[in-house]
């Protein structure tokens, strides 16, 4: 029988309905396996683990088949308890298989230290920036006679003089001592309304 007859034979069509039939239930099978093995649908929702402790994290991920580790601690943040979940990879509603590792970020348990910049000198558009970039915040703003306008003369803490370098919480207001811009020859005078303008700042710490 010529070839070409072959490809037009009852045989033909009958072995290649049958090479088909084996195809697709062999890749049925395939299929089939690779489900079971891979766990295809039985998938968890991840909770919620913000603000949890690692202790109440471990007891809610274990119920769930699922593990956590704490990759990194993050700067303190006060609208967070120290020392709880404050980011989590995957999100929480994500849907994963079982066994899977939840990474975590957690609170610091309180404001890093900070170094005082030095702002004696320079204005205050100059002085605000450079304080938040480090975490600092602006405090009180007394005014004092002086040729240079909204030039920094001293920054106070809690009524006490501070000076560039000291180890201050991140997130600790300075208060300002700025000039007015009006000239002022004499030392003694700017000393003596420099150190009135400490007392205004130590008025307005309240009383422990």
């Amino acid at each position: 029988m010529s070839f070409t007859k072959y490809l037009t034979s009852r045989v033909f069509f009958a072995q290649l309905l049958a090479a088909i039939a084996i195809l697709a239930v062999v890749t049925y099978l395939f299929f089939h396996w690779i489900t079971f093995v891979t766990n295809h649908g039985d998938e968890t929702t991840v909770p919620n683990l913000a603000k949890l402790t690692p202790e109440q994290v471990e007891d809610k991920l274990d119920a769930l088949n699922l593990t956590y580790e704490i990759i990194d601690t993050v700067d303190y943040r006060p609208n967070f308890p120290k020392l709880t979940i404050v980011q989590q990879e995957p999100t929480a509603g994500s849907k994963v298989k079982g066994g899977r590792t939840i990474y975590l970020k957690i609170n610091a348990a309180t404001y890093k230290m900070v170094a005082i910049p030095d702002l004696i000198e320079k204005t205050y558009r100059q002085a605000v920036p450079t304080l938040k970039a480090i975490g600092l915040q602006e405090g009180t703003i007394t005014y004092v006679p002086y040729l240079g306008k909204d030039m920094v003369l001293k920054m106070m803490m809690n009524g006490k003089e501070v000076k560039q370098g000291m180890k201050v919480l991140k997130s600790t207001k300075i208060d300002l001592v700025l000039g007015d811009g009006k000239v002022v020859f004499d030392e003694t005078e700017t000393d003596s309304i420099v150190q009135e303008a400490e007392k205004k700042i130590l008025d307005t710490i309240p009383n422990e």
